[in-house]
């Protein structure tokens, strides 16, 4: 599977871009910033986007979305509990200073225990409340990856400070739904390095 990680934005936010090498279909997570560089990416590699997903809807991970849906006339995938966070994108951006190129079309749900199918990519979908009401982990079990977004970080966690947010809940869906996974896993986080699960298991001062 290819994976091409860019850090982009003041944020230095993760977009995430994964294509399967036979077909070149390709979906893109989180694109926050920059689209400009994610477009010139995805083209450089030949791929094929067949949707964009979001992790969560905090605007340093959305904010190019819509310049890249309507380059590639491609759909948008998001939790439907994110709903809120979306509509709350203008008010975002003026207390953190980001600009956006507008709020997306949500297109289609992701849904807890579902697929996220795009050509020849299938994604699991685990719904991990706590740092946003819906955000979640996109797992590739057969190629041992799982996007986390802002749940989890390399000896951290996501912050629960902001509207929706939950400290109790971020815990619950770290030690319920993530730390089950196989130790291997490795772990694209939505800001910093990668991690995997056996490292964050023995060594993460929040989970320990």
């Amino acid at each position: 599977m290819i994976v091409e990680k860019l850090t982009m934005g003041p944020f230095m936010v993760n977009c995430y871009v994964v294509g399967e090498p036979v077909t070149m279909d390709a979906v893109i997570i989180d694109a926050g910033d920059d689209a400009d560089r994610i477009i010139t990416t995805v083209d450089s590699l030949g791929l094929k986007p067949i949707c964009l997903a979001n992790t969560h809807a905090h605007i340093d991970h959305v904010g190019a979305v819509k310049a890249v849906m309507e380059r590639y006339k491609v759909g948008f995938h998001l939790h439907k509990a994110e709903k809120p966070v979306m509509l709350g994108l203008p008010l975002q951006g003026k207390y953190f200073g980001v600009k956006s190129s507008g709020t997306p079309k949500v297109t289609a749900m992701l849904e807890d225990g579902g697929t996220l199918k795009a050509g020849k990519i299938e994604m699991e979908i685990i719904h991990t409340p706590g740092h946003s009401p819906g955000g979640v982990c996109l797992y590739m079990p057969d190629e041992s990856i799982l996007f986390c977004g802002d749940t989890l970080f390399a000896g951290s966690i996501g912050r629960t400070d902001l509207p929706g947010g939950s400290y109790k809940k971020l815990i619950k869906s770290i030690r319920e739904k993530l730390l089950i996974l196989p130790d291997d896993t490795v772990v694209y986080t939505g800001h910093g390095p990668e991690t995997t699960i056996g490292r964050e298991r023995l060594s993460n001062p929040f989970l320990t």
